[in-house]
Parts: structure tokens; sequence; C-alpha cells
């Protein structure tokens, strides 16, 4: 899909703020509101734009611990890659599992009420022998940044935008 000057803008106002009503996005990007409702839907119809979600502090509601767990598999064929990510993919603490290059296979991050809970999740993980050979944790003691929008615009130049 090809991108331009206008597209790019919606898509980092709406990372911004996904309840912008329509009128809004249009005086933003200085567009008029019937191009600019096309504009988004052809992004959303794309895939583009794959959903609009609500950014909730969940330490205004519960407790909360923030855990890093660098894993290397024992083994990697591609039946115990698949067998790990089926695994994370259903366990609702993981929050994220990112896929690694380089010296370990995965660097999740695990969203749990406290420390001994992530132990359980862990031990539960091993317990069902999904290939884990050795994990390290990291404990997030202080957010420094944790952006939800993506820096479209560092990523993107004019030749980018235009690419089919």
């Amino acid at each position: 899909m090809k991108l331009d000057e206008y597209d790019l803008k919606i898509l980092e106002t709406i990372q911004k703020d996904g309840r912008i009503t329509k009128t809004k996005l249009a005086e933003k990007i200085n567009l008029s509101p019937s191009p600019t409702w096309e504009r988004l839907k052809r992004l959303e119809d794309g895939g583009v734009i794959s959903g609009y979600y609500g950014r909730v502090n969940l330490k205004n509601i519960v407790p909360v611990t923030t855990v890093m767990v660098e894993v290397v598999l024992k083994r990697h064929q591609i039946g115990d890659f698949k067998r790990f990510e089926d695994a994370v993919t259903s366990a609702p603490e993981v929050v994220e599992c990112l896929a690694i290059g380089g010296g370990i296979d995965y660097l999740m991050r695990i969203m749990t009420s406290d420390i001994d809970n992530y132990q359980r999740i862990m031990d539960s993980l091993l317990e069902d022998d999904i290939g884990i050979d050795k994990y390290f944790t990291y404990i997030v003691t202080k957010p420094i940044k944790n952006l939800c929008s993506i820096p479209i615009s560092n990523l993107t130049d004019k030749t980018t935008a235009n690419r089919p």
C-alpha cells in the first residue's frame, strides 16, 4: 500500500489519540473530513491500522510486578519453537514474547502480582516441558520509557512513503 504524507499524519495522530473525532482528525492533518474518512477507512481495510486500544495504568488498580525473561531452548527444531510459542501464547501473564536472534531465543515480558507468583508461572512453564533449557530473570524496578505509538516519521522518509 502506498502511503503519502497525509496517511502518515493520520497514523501518527491516531496513535496519540485513538478517540479523536473524524472532524478533529481532518483539522489536525489539514484535509477536509470526507477525504480524511476515506483515507482512514483505506488504512483500516488494508490492515495498516489493526485496532484501537485504551491504555490502562494497572498500578492504579492492583499491585503489579513486571519481569523481563530471557529464554534459551534446549533444541532448535521447528517443533520446539512451535511448542514454546503455543505455550506462552496461552499464558495470560506473558504480555509480550519476542523471538530474538543471537545468544538467546526469546525475550518475554511477564506482568504478575508479585515475585512469588512470577516464580510459580515459571515453574509451571518448566513443568509443562516446553523445551526451556535456561532462563534469566530481570525484575523491572522502574519503567523509564513505554510508548504505545510507533515513531512513524522517524522510520519513514519520502521514498519509503511512496513504496508499493
